[in-house]
């Protein structure tokens, strides 16, 4: 993979017509790793919009090294609130750290038929595309306003985007719709599960460990608890509900992370469980997890009976609604209509969470469409082809076909 680009890469980049390449190539060039500032790529892209003569509007965080970005393109009759667009995604990319890539992760490079880089896919390829747009859009000057939103921290818990709507909201804008560019191959997606995050800690009693009798080993039972959710699981994958249309058609459960225990030779007395629910509108995620703490609580007889200190406690880390949109709404009929796509043929609901659900919430109709596939997000020499680059193009030059007057 470390070859030189090949004249049939570049052939088949010229055969694309990517106008968009350098815009993501530059994207692609900042680290912005959530743990780390995304001020350089918000302030680069606020210059680049502030020579095209739009002005950005910033949300930071409390820290004040990371921030939101908004801007507006008005409409040909001057308005800037009411009725428009919004073209989001964010600017956050997951850490390299220890995978095994063969290229340099921040230099994107065309192979093949193939764009490397981390976020080509989740998502920069995506905000380079609408940025691209930006001279054409004006250009030909809107029927409506076009807002561009690019958020901080999507990537751990779409932490930043939450600013950026409530300024919205409370600044008066309005728009009648919104597109998120998550990777969904270009399929018009109406719809995502929720997401409900939770970390069970169980407190043992410390003992050495040649007598077990004397203590409540922490790690044993967060492990029985795993052990159940496991079969909760189980019990969905054969049960449903299912709905047909999702890529995994049913609700899931997922433990991700196990921390206990100091030393082979002491019971350990603590052990946290992270663990989650993705769910769909057939299933009530308050109920599986009423019947996941039914179970722990089952466990607290014999663990105090022991010592009566221990226990099982459980917090609510995060959640993500679900969302889902009218395949009929305006909204999605000018997506399918910029796909190239219709309602009976081209409607997704996927399992992965995105940014749509809190713009949703806010009373904003949202899709999901961009290029690339979420199996090649957060992989080690993750890769989008030219191909879907191409087709975003082409979704965006639709767009403009919708919505400029000219």
């Amino acid at each position: 993979m470390n070859a030189p680009l090949h004249t049939t890469a570049l052939q088949s980049a010229i055969a694309a017509d990517l106008a968009a390449l350098p815009l993501i190539e530059k994207w692609v060039s900042f680290a912005s790793v959530s743990r780390d500032s995304n001020l350089p790529i918000i302030e680069w892209t606020r210059e680049l919009l502030a020579s095209y003569g739009i002005e950005s509007h910033l949300t930071y965080d409390d820290s004040g090294k990371k921030a939101n970005l908004w801007a507006t393109l008005p409409a040909e009759n001057g308005e800037t609130k009411l009725g428009g667009l919004v073209l989001s995604g964010h600017t956050d990319v997951v850490p390299v750290d220890g995978q095994p890539w063969d290229t340099d992760p921040f230099v994107a490079q065309i192979i093949g038929d193939k764009l490397y880089g981390r976020g080509v896919t989740d998502m920069k390829s995506y905000g380079a595309t609408a940025l691209m747009m930006v001279p054409e859009l004006l250009k030909r000057k809107l029927k409506r306003p076009v807002h561009l939103a690019f958020s901080y921290d999507e990537e751990v818990g779409c932490i930043g985007v939450r600013r950026l709507i409530a300024d919205m909201v409370a600044q008066g804008y309005k728009p009648a719709g919104c597109i998120v560019g998550e990777p969904t191959g270009m399929q018009v997606v109406i719809a995502h599960k929720g997401k409900h995050a939770y970390k069970t800690s169980v407190r043992g009693f410390e003992a050495h460990s040649s007598l077990t009798p004397l203590g409540v080993n922490a790690v044993e039972i967060a492990c029985e608890f795993v052990a159940h959710l496991k079969s909760m699981h189980r019990r969905l994958v054969e049960e449903g509900p299912f709905d047909p249309i999702y890529d995994v058609p049913h609700t899931t459960i997922h433990t991700g992370v196990i921390a206990g225990g100091t030393a082979l030779n002491i019971i350990p007395r603590d052990c946290d469980v992270t663990w989650e629910i993705r769910h769909h509108h057939m299933n009530s995620p308050e109920l599986l997890f009423n019947e996941a703490k039914a179970f722990a609580d089952s466990l607290l007889p014999a663990m105090q009976a022991v010592a009566p200190d221990t226990g099982i406690t459980h917090k609510l880390n995060s959640v993500l609604p679900g969302f889902a949109t009218d395949a009929d709404s305006e909204i999605a009929r000018l997506c399918f209509t910029c796909a190239g796509a219709d309602a009976s043929s081209g409607a997704g609901k996927v399992s992965f969470g995105t940014e749509a659900a809190l713009f949703h919430q806010a009373g904003v109709p949202t899709i999901v469409c961009g290029p690339g596939h979420i199996a090649q997000a957060h992989q080690p020499n993750e890769w989008v082809t030219l191909d879907q680059l191409a087709w975003c193009e082409r979704f965006m030059r639709r767009l403009a076909d919708e919505i400029c007057v000219n």
